[in-house]
């Protein structure tokens, strides 16, 4: 799948399926925000526990982390997020006011800017005449920070000035020391924190892939230098690892070795994973930098305290950082767009969701074959609640013909559904009593099951 069309359908499917909805949609909605709805919470939530069992509860090596959104001013400042380093080129239509990232404008007019001077954009924009969407000529470019501002407290100086977290590292890293010093972690070890994140991204678009509000999977990893290379070997590989456990085709996944002259300031080497988005092509799914000892030091200079790691030997040194960091929204939408399968049954085109059985909303679906005979329904409630005990995500499906029960829960990506019908209840072929129909989601095929082997043939 890799058109533009192809990438609407799954936005279309999205909203009419109750995965994502546009935010304050009823106000005419606010830029760069989307609500998840019952079934995308559930796939993210989903993606976010088994982010979680591979990267923390399986390994012997990392410690988990819930740091606040909100952090003193001062965690900005010696991070660098409040310099130049941490913003966006800004250009305004001169008629409208509209504002615009003059990279984003550059590039749509296929001109490339990364890494420009405010200068060179100007530049550039005077040389190739480039307007604002609008048709209107554009103000010179600035520098526009992108993290939120607020103030806590009734502080009106700049002493109550905070800001929402722009990454959830940081948090990671003034809590180095508290980490070390209370689990007493062997080196190397991570840190790793599911969280929140913020930016005030001056035009947010192209549905999930650049929002003001975000989720973050991301772990710091914090070695010695001698084991580097090693070590980020290591975890490269386990980033492959997680990648197919998303159900994503290898070949839908490329490595992008970021350049040194566009390196961030604290990297030594950079590596992007990315994904091939229909009708976007390849964009970035994860990053997984090698942050020196930047962040540590920079802290420690900072605040005045110590980040240095203390060997068994009594020997001292600022470990080094590798990091893998993942954008939940991203892998949502890649599991979604990797999902997305068109086939024929039934002489008509069949759209579904073949999800991997880890992510999908739904483990099972059951339904009585018809809602108006007590009888069935009592059964179907009886296999449902067995399901539900053992599975969890377990939906009831009664909402019209049998037909449009499998189309359903086929679009939403549910592996198998199960009809409770008269030859569950012997009533027809006695035989047959206490088995049930099993329908397979990719195949369609049907097949008759024990209600009492119903468990183990789904597991």
């Amino acid at each position: 799948m890799t058109t533009k069309d192809s990438m609407d359908k799954v936005v279309s499917l999205c909203k009419r399926r109750g995965f994502v909805f546009q935010g304050s949609e009823i106000y005419g909605g606010l830029k760069g925000t989307w609500d998840l709805g019952p079934l995308g919470v559930a796939l993210n939530n989903n993606i976010k526990r088994e982010w979680w069992k591979m990267f923390v509860e399986d390994r012997e090596d990392m410690y988990g982390l819930d740091a606040a959104i909100l952090m003193n001013a001062k965690t900005w400042e010696a991070s660098g997020h409040t310099g130049a380093g941490f913003c966006d080129p800004l250009v305004e239509d001169t008629e409208t006011g509209e504002r615009y990232r003059a990279d984003h404008l550059l590039k749509d007019n296929g001109i490339e800017a990364d890494g420009l001077t405010l200068e060179q954009i100007d530049s550039l924009i005077f040389d190739t005449g480039v307007k604002s969407p609008k048709g209107n000529p554009l103000s010179k470019a600035r520098q526009f920070n992108m993290m939120f501002e607020t103030r806590i407290g009734a502080v009106a100086g700049p002493e109550g000035l905070v800001y929402l977290r722009p990454e959830t590292a940081q948090g990671i890293f003034v809590n180095f020391k508290n980490v070390v010093d209370s689990m007493a972690p062997k080196i190397p070890f991570g840190i790793a924190q599911i969280g929140k994140a913020f930016r005030n991204e001056i035009a947010p678009r192209e549905f999930l892939f650049r929002v003001r509000e975000f989720e973050q999977m991301e772990i710091e990893y914090f070695v010695k230098e001698s084991e580097w290379k090693e070590r980020f070997e290591l975890l490269r590989q386990d980033l492959w690892k997680w990648f197919d456990h998303l159900g994503l085709n290898r070949a839908n996944v490329q490595e992008y070795d970021v350049p040194a002259n566009d390196l961030a300031h604290y990297s030594k080497r950079t590596i992007d994973f990315e994904y091939n988005f229909p009708g976007k092509g390849f964009d970035e799914l994860a990053g997984f930098a090698y942050r020196t000892d930047h962040d540590l030091k920079s802290h420690m200079n900072a605040s005045g305290q110590s980040m240095e790691y203390i060997e068994p030997d009594g020997a001292r040194f600022i470990p080094h950082v590798l990091e893998p960091s993942f954008g939940v929204g991203r892998a949502f939408t890649a599991v979604l767009c990797e999902a997305y399968t068109e086939d024929e049954m039934g002489g008509e085109v069949r759209a579904f969701l073949k999800l991997p059985k880890h992510l999908a909303p739904y483990r099972v679906a059951v339904s009585p074959l018809l809602k108006n005979k007590p009888e069935l329904v009592e059964k179907a409630r009886e296999v449902f609640k067995l399901l539900k005990k053992e599975f969890g995500n377990v939906a009831w499906d009664d909402n019209g013909n049998i037909g449009k029960r499998y189309r359903r829960q086929d679009e939403i990506g549910t592996p198998a559904c199960i009809v409770i019908d008269f030859e569950t209840l012997g009533q027809e072929k006695p035989e047959l009593g206490d088995t049930v129909t099993v329908r397979d989601r990719d195949t369609g095929e049907q097949t008759r099951v024990a209600i009492a082997e119903l468990v183990n043939y789904l597991k």
